[in-house]
């Protein structure tokens, strides 16, 4: 009975090989992260455009920034109530940016801001940590 084996150096050839090609990968794809949830920030606030539209189409105007994103899930209460308002609401449910924070909703009812204050969570920034506003796209 012939039995044949990867032999150590072998083994470790293939290891040293296998590190070597995740060395070089890992920068490019750990790097795409931080792109990747502003891209999802950019996304997410555009389909929160989106309900805000089908909102007005339905009540005339924009919820105020009293009433903020939660008048696209359930019918405001408070300052001007609309006279139609879709059973099912806009949204399933206010989204928060990738970063796990509100986004900050400002309306006078005629226009509106979105805004996720990025990576840092505080205004301003730069890269990953800049703003991302309504406004800008």
């Amino acid at each position: 009975m012939n039995q044949r084996g990867f032999t150590l150096i072998e083994i470790l050839v293939v290891v040293m090989i296998l590190g070597l090609l995740i060395s070089l990968a890992a920068p490019r794809i750990m790097g795409r992260t931080d792109d990747a949830r502003v891209v999802k920030a950019m996304a997410d606030i555009k389909a929160v455009e989106e309900a805000l539209q089908l909102y007005k189409l339905d009540s005339s105007r924009y919820p105020t920034t009293e009433q903020g994103l939660l008048a696209l899930i359930e019918q405001p209460t408070t300052g001007q109530i609309p006279r139609r308002w879709r059973e099912d609401g806009y949204l399933e449910r206010v989204p928060t940016d990738p970063w796990d924070n509100d986004f900050i909703y400002a309306s006078d009812a005629r226009t509106y801001i979105i805004r996720s204050l990025g990576a840092d969570g505080s205004e301003g920034g730069e890269g990953v940590d800049a703003d991302i506003d309504s406004r800008d796209f």
